[in-house]
């Protein structure tokens, strides 16, 4: 790729005037809840990103990073920074690599909304699938960090780790897909009509497992940091729509740059690249090295599930438009154009069809 992907949202900047905080008023909670940390306060913010505003705390002696409730009218149950904070702080107890818990913040008296403060970990956040500057071998070591970490917390006891009451435990496709239609109907702007077969279809369809365990929600390189020179995950990111449910939900999200084509900056993709020469695993061999770290000889109905994790994405994508339209996106570079939508629906749909849709 151009680096352009990783220019964009790689790094800091000056915060937007909807988006300030109350230096004064955030200083004064700092200094309550970390007690050495040290004044000035400089705030400045990531990025990278399309929902819940972050920010990175410069302080006198070390720095933090901050998450938010959006400003603004919001879609139920989304941006639940509170969620994102118990399934870190529960997670840092045994290992599982996420950034240290500080503090969370309910009272949205303070900056206008909910947030949490945590660590900032220093490593490379990796925008671009295809890894431009490293080695074939660099590559396969990365990926498979990847699926290493992402198999490592489907092995956690989510009961062992007090996050027991976090979701329920049965019927997440169903749950999942209740969910995002309501949301996708909530901020429609036009009408998509692969996406309206898709919201009747997929809860009629959803094969039988019951395997359960944490779900990240948004499993994905960039919401990762690695090693600064080793190929290794040091912190996962980004919880916002994590609960208990069926470990697919990650696993099929997480093949989403296989299931794509090129789509320019819009969207990091694999399609149509060699990926032998570039040292990437296929999608088969991604799948075969997943089933391996998890104990399992395949993933039946896998085309189901395909369908699935791009109609979700399909379902993202508009939420983010019609937070542009309300003029409450994070993010400068949020996606606005509702051909996305369509055009992921439409790839969505050929999979379906794979399981036995209708033509």
């Amino acid at each position: 790729m151009s680096n352009s992907r990783q220019e964009k949202f790689s790094g800091t900047k000056q915060v937007e005037p909807h988006l300030q905080l109350d230096v004064v008023r955030l200083e004064a909670y700092l200094r309550s809840v970390i007690p050495d940390s040290a004044a000035p306060l400089e705030i400045r913010r990531f990025k990278g990103g399309q929902s819940n505003p972050t920010y990175q705390l410069v302080t006198g002696n070390r720095n933090y990073v901050l998450r938010r409730k959006p400003p603004g009218p919001l879609l139920p149950s989304a941006h639940a920074v509170d969620r994102e904070y118990k399934v870190i702080k529960a997670l840092s107890g045994v290992g599982f690599p996420v950034p240290r818990p500080y503090a969370l913040c309910t009272d949205e008296s303070g900056i206008g909304t909910m947030f949490y403060v945590m660590e900032m970990v220093e490593g490379r956040v990796l925008w671009e699938m295809s890894l431009p500057g490293m080695t074939p071998a660099e590559r396969a070591q990365i990926y498979d960090a990847k699926v290493t970490t992402l198999a490592q917390l489907q092995k956690i006891d989510y009961k062992a780790v007090g996050l027991e009451d976090f979701g329920k435990p049965t019927d997440y496709f169903a749950r999942q897909i209740t969910r995002w239609t309501k949301n996708y109907v909530a901020s429609e702007t036009v009408k998509i009509d692969l996406m309206d077969r898709l919201n009747e279809w997929l809860p009629k369809n959803i094969p039988h497992d019951d395997a359960v365990s944490i779900v990240h929600g948004d499993y994905r390189m960039d919401n990762m940091i690695f090693h600064p020179t080793e190929p290794r995950v040091v912190a996962v990111l980004d919880w916002e729509l994590s609960t208990i449910g069926h470990p697919f939900g990650d696993f099929t999200y997480h093949l989403l740059p296989w299931l794509l084509p090129q789509m320019g900056e819009r969207l990091s993709s694999l399609g149509g690249l060699d990926l032998k020469a570039l040292g990437i695993p296929t999608e088969e061999e991604y799948i075969a090295r997943y089933c391996e770290l998890v104990g399992r000889r395949n993933i039946p109905g896998i085309d189901y599930y395909r369908a699935y994790t791009l109609w979700r994405l399909a379902a993202i994508y508009q939420g983010i438009i019609k937070r542009v339209e309300e003029g409450t996106a994070a993010n400068e570079h949020a996606e606005t154009n509702p051909d996305l939508v369509k055009n992921i629906a439409a790839i969505a749909w050929e999979y379906a069809r794979k399981h036995g849709a209708p033509a």
